[in-house]
């Protein structure tokens, strides 16, 4: 996994934007919006201005670019020969999720942004100037529910179903599949309500034919029952000013997301791996993990301590990573399932 830490230069125009900046400003700015996440409404209403625009930067960018570079990492790991040269972003905000494109994808060389709040859009460009592919990406002002979208080698939308209304977000998964002429990566808040919307747009996207990439192993129907559901954690740096934002004293936090990565056909893709769907629990019996199977199926399964050669390939693998074809684990006893929960 690359380093989920945000890239220097964006680092460096953060800094340059919070010279002068009220801290005491930011965090309350910082806290408003966060409540307004909690209580299930959109950032509109309280993202107001440029200062209200980067609190949530400070905030928010890191686990966002966290989440989305680990999302599009994954998809590139499965895919064979695709090298996007332009980006549609919607819902773009600060821009964060563009930038973890450009991390995986480096010759990418167009961009367009859409997003309804100007002072992000804003932001968002002056903290891309020193980017040789966001410093020129097309800002659009516009509700994404109305917008007509442009086609891109590659479409992304993090944390944006969940801004908008139940009732509208089938037709923006559509339409981020139209624009879609290569991969298209969806990134969501790590719940169970994150979780049925990934669901909604991956049915989406199989009734019309493309190809799941990740991070399901098939595209037959979940095997997940409620209360259980997918999701995966990614650990990432805090600097001071984002644990001042945040009222938070660890310096790293653990940003738990749902994601989903579909391809045009015809892109190559590797053969399909099981994907471990929580922590590997690990005693003297084993290394105890949690499957989602290629052939359709979530299982259990206990990598013997006996088998010295499997644990190896096991060992360095964690929540989120698929594991080695030649990997077949034994089915855990009842005593064993208990060192497996839903990933918390």
């Amino acid at each position: 996994m690359a380093d989920a830490g945000l890239p220097p230069q964006l680092i460096a125009a953060l800094d340059r934007e919070l010279e002068g900046a009220s801290r005491k400003d930011l965090t309350e700015s910082a806290a408003r919006t966060s409540a307004a996440y909690r209580e299930g409404r959109s950032s509109a209403g309280v993202i107001r201005d440029a200062s209200d625009a980067l609190a949530y930067a400070v905030s928010r960018a890191p686990a966002t670019y966290a989440a989305a570079l680990a999302a599009i990492t994954e998809a590139s790991a499965r895919l064979t020969g695709f090298a996007p040269r332009s980006l549609l972003d919607v819902g773009a905000g600060a821009g964060a999720a563009s930038w973890a494109a450009t991390e995986v994808f480096p010759d990418l060389d167009g961009a367009v942004w859409l997003d309804a709040n100007p002072a992000l859009l804003d932001l968002a460009g002056r903290l891309a100037v020193q980017s040789p592919a966001l410093g020129k990406a097309e800002r659009r002002l516009g509700d994404i529910n109305r917008a007509a979208l442009p086609s891109a080698d590659l479409v992304l939308a993090s944390y944006v179903l969940a801004e908008i209304a139940p009732a509208a977000q089938p037709a923006l998964g559509a339409a981020l599949w139209a624009a879609c002429e290569g991969l298209l990566v969806l990134v969501e808040p790590g719940t169970p309500a994150g979780w049925t919307r990934i669901l909604q747009a991956r049915a989406i996207v199989i009734e019309a034919g493309g190809q799941i990439v990740a991070p399901c192993p098939h595209a037959q129907a979940c095997p997940l029952v409620a209360p259980d559901w997918c999701h995966f954690a990614q650990r990432l740096p805090r600097s001071r000013d984002h644990r001042l934002t945040k009222a938070a004293d660890a310096p790293f936090e653990d940003e738990k997301f749902i994601y989903l990565a579909a391809a045009r056909p015809g892109l190559g893709l590797a053969p399909p791996q099981s994907r471990i769907l929580a922590p590997p629990r690990q005693d003297k019996t084993g290394i105890a993990l949690k499957l989602c199977e290629p052939y359709g199926p979530c299982r259990l399964a206990l990598i013997p301590s006996r088998d010295k050669p499997a644990l190896r390939q096991v060992r360095r693998l964690g929540w989120g990573d698929t594991t080695p074809s030649a990997v077949i684990p034994v089915s855990p006893s009842g005593e064993d399932r208990d060192l497996i929960d839903a990933g918390e």
